[in-house]
């Protein structure tokens, strides 16, 4: 039986349960407009660890294990659930089970979650992926998981951010908001989506092809535009540091390099000051390859697994080049975190934020989209309960 935790009072009716925490960046994202927690939970033991040494109040909030093991007491009621499920059986790097895949079909997990709140469904989800949730099984996937929404109640709205918008990193993800209502704007789709970069082409094709699904679009503003470069989040290590890698392999990476990627690090190492870039090992044709970005933005933070996701720093000029893998800091602060604690060792650091959502994204969405309907919401509730504080008694005759 599981124990019922002792929640914190509200402090706000903005209250919000954060399933998948993770690390606690959606968390960060939604407190900086003013929404309150009132549960977390994530079944990794290593990132609760790292979710603890950043919010002292956990033991209030935070419930550890499989969102199937939370039993109906232990979920508080609140206007807002998240969910940034597993991603790996969704990705186009990973194994596009779908949402039946060992990972990914936690999904399913948070959809019971919701069920066994019954009567106490939040006014609002939100549901973060990537962008390859959109294209999975051939979309049925996503197809299933907004009917799935649409069967308790909520009307959909999906769009896409990449992180790249407010921070030195390209991370396109998906977000799907839903609001617990019986209205739904599908008769006015075709004047409301309009291809932008929030709802590009292939998100709108699949609305419109899907009028049988509830949806509710709301018009959203353009993205900023992040003056962030790539060289504003590094941390200034000198040349001697133990980080950099070792001559032999540094230039083991050179030759991974393709003529193409090659020929702009030689331009770079030539150059007669540093600049500075990323690069992934890819297999390509059977064979690993180092791939180098030069364009100011870092790629996808990805967790480590084999290696493989683990960014790289090249750094060149004057003659001269050196490599290394970037640091955690680094890695929090491509996510929007700057401040994150981080007392723990560096793969364990990696797989924290690789797995992670961008604070800044986050919150832009609670700025420009959960705040307006919760406000929205919040009204028509005030004037529901004056209306009815105010009705005249009215004496009722005995038989």
């Amino acid at each position: 039986m599981g124990k019922t935790l002792p929640f914190r009072k509200k402090k706000s009716r903005k209250t919000f349960a954060e399933y998948f925490a993770g690390i606690g960046l959606m968390r960060l994202g939604l407190e900086k407009e003013a929404w309150t927690i009132m549960l977390a939970n994530d079944i990794d033991p290593q990132k609760e660890q790292m979710y603890r040494a950043n919010f002292p109040d956990a033991d209030a909030h935070f419930r550890s294990g499989d969102i199937d093991s939370l039993l109906p007491s232990e979920i508080p009621e609140v206007t807002l659930a998240t969910a940034s499920f597993p991603c790996n059986d969704l990705s186009l790097a990973g194994s596009r089970e779908g949402l039946e895949g060992k990972n990914s079909s936690a999904f399913w997990g948070f959809i019971r979650a919701l069920e066994r709140s019954k009567t106490r469904l939040p006014s609002l989800i939100l549901l973060e992926n990537v962008t390859g949730f959109l294209t999975s099984h051939g979309g049925r996937d996503f197809e299933d998981a907004m009917f799935a929404l649409n069967d308790l109640g909520y009307a959909v709205d999906p769009f896409i951010l990449d992180a790249a918008w407010f921070v030195p990193q390209s991370r396109k993800r998906l977000f799907v908001v839903g609001v617990k209502t019986k209205e739904s704007d599908t008769d006015g789709l075709c004047e409301l989506l309009q291809e932008t970069p929030i709802r590009p082409k292939a998100l709108v094709q699949f609305i419109l092809t899907h009028p049988d699904i509830r949806w509710r679009i709301r018009k959203l503003p353009n993205p900023p535009s992040s003056p962030r470069k790539l060289t504003s989040i590094l941390e200034k290590l000198p040349d001697d540091s133990d980080c950099w890698w070792p001559k032999d392999r540094a230039e083991y990476l050179l030759g991974q390099m393709s003529p193409r990627h090659r020929e702009m690090a030689d331009k770079m190492i030539a150059a007669r000051n540093y600049s500075y870039g990323t690069v992934f090992r890819r297999v390509r044709n059977g064979i690993s390859m180092a791939e180098l970005r030069t364009d100011g933005i870092a790629g996808c933070l990805r967790t480590p697994r084999g290696g493989s996701g683990r960014q790289i720093l090249f750094k060149a000029g004057h003659g001269k080049y050196f490599v290394r893998l970037l640091t955690p800091r680094e890695c929090a602060r491509l996510m929007g975190a700057d401040d994150f604690i981080i007392d723990v060792p560096l793969n364990q650091a990696l797989f924290g934020f690789g797995d992670a959502v961008c604070v800044p994204a986050i919150r832009w969405i609670a700025k420009n989209y959960l705040n307006l309907v919760w406000n929205k919401l919040d009204a028509t509730e005030k004037r529901s309960a004056t209306k009815t504080d105010t009705q005249p008694f009215r004496r009722v005759a005995r038989g």
